[in-house]
Parts: C-alpha cells; structure tokens; sequence
C-alpha cells in the first residue's frame, strides 16, 4: 500500500514536470521546437517515463495547456484577493486580466492555438479546451465584476472586453505594448462600467421608478 503511495507520487511529480517543461518550450522554441525529447530533457526525465505518460506530442502538449488553464484560473483568483473595492476595481480587474494574456502562459497557449489551424488531430483537442478557457474567463470576470451575465448586454460587453485584452496580448508578442494597453484599459474601464450601471439601472427602475441614478453611481 505505502508502495502505491510512492508510485503515485512519483508519477504525479513527473507528469507535473513534464507539463511545466513543455510550457516553457513552447514560450522559448515555439510549436516547431517543442519537441517530445527536448522536453524530456527540459524536464529532466527519462525518454521512456515521458512516453509512458504521454505517448504522442499532441497528448504531451493537449495536457500541458489543459494544465495553464488550471494555474491561469488559480492565479486569477489569488490576485482577485487582493483587488479593491469602489469606483478603481472595475479597472483592477481589467488590468489584472491584462497582465496574464500578455504573460508566459498566453503566449504558450497561443503556439497551441496557431499550430491547431492546421493539424486536424491536435485541432479537435484544442476546441473544446479553448472553449472551457474562453467560458472560465468569461465566469472569472463577471464574478470578480459581481455583474448579471443573464442580462445580453452585460454578456456581450464582457465578452466584448475579453476579446480586447487577449488582442492586446498578441500584440505583446513582438513589442513590449504594456503602457498602451493599461492606457486603453484605464479608459475602457470607464466605459465597462457604463455600459453595466446603465443596464442596472434601467433594470431596477422597472421595479422602483423612483429610485436615483445617484444610487448606482455612488461608491460602495
């Protein structure tokens, strides 16, 4: 039993390496660089335990993404702790969210993404990972906005806005493009946050015409 145990463990730690080793590579070499043998070496094991674990390249890979999508998530709702509260935090939250589309880990899942246009086996994988990773952004950030994703407008503009940022992401890339994009999102801030105080609003007021606008505008 304590035997399993160990095993177990083991093999958790290798797999752990091998998802993390594989991230790395495709942020330094690219799809075409990241191969099964220098990832395992990256990793520091054996061919032979990186094929038991993961037979092919798509597996290896497939895994690894799934696995940024995980840390992605968790990192975001660290972060979230510590975001303030009133009138900057619809900005925190946008700049945070920033952050991580322009880091390591977008720039990893997107060498999957490109290399996926044209590889029909690696392509089925990555649809419904990339959608899981679309939905949990979209759910991280209506949650950490505390808005009503029922309502269509506030669904389109979060959308809309998660869009924006992972564009600017790419264009990360190349250039370092930070001070541009906390620029546009201060602003868009500003707009977000119109577009969901106007929708409560109007929402509200169907129920209490005579409740203030100054009510939804006033800092908590």
């Amino acid at each position: 039993m304590q035997r399993n145990r160990k095993e177990q463990e083991r093999s958790r730690i290798t797999r752990q390496r091998l998802m993390e080793a594989t991230v790395e590579c495709l942020v330094e070499y690219g799809w075409a660089g990241t191969t099964t043998t220098v990832v395992a070496g990256r990793a520091g094991v054996s061919r032979g335990a990186q094929l038991h674990h993961y037979p092919t390249r798509n597996e290896l890979v497939v895994a690894a993404v799934e696995h940024v999508a995980r840390v992605l998530v968790d990192q975001m709702l660290d972060a979230a702790k510590t975001l303030p509260s009133g009138r900057t935090r619809t900005e925190a939250v946008l700049q945070m969210l920033g952050d991580f589309y322009a880091g390591p880990l977008f720039a990893a899942a997107l060498e999957l993404w490109v290399a996926a246009r044209t590889d029909p086996a690696l392509r089925e994988a990555v649809i419904p990972l990339e959608r899981r990773v679309g939905w949990e952004a979209h759910r991280l950030t209506v949650g950490l906005l505390g808005l009503d994703d029922a309502d269509p407008a506030v669904r389109e503009a979060v959308q809309g806005t998660l869009d924006m940022v992972r564009g600017m992401g790419l264009a990360n890339l190349l250039t370092d493009d930070n001070a541009r994009r906390r620029a546009v999102l201060r602003r868009w801030a500003s707009i977000l946050d119109s577009v969901t105080y106007a929708v409560a609003f109007s929402a509200d007021a169907e129920e209490s015409p005579g409740v203030s606008a100054e009510a939804f505008f006033k800092t908590p």
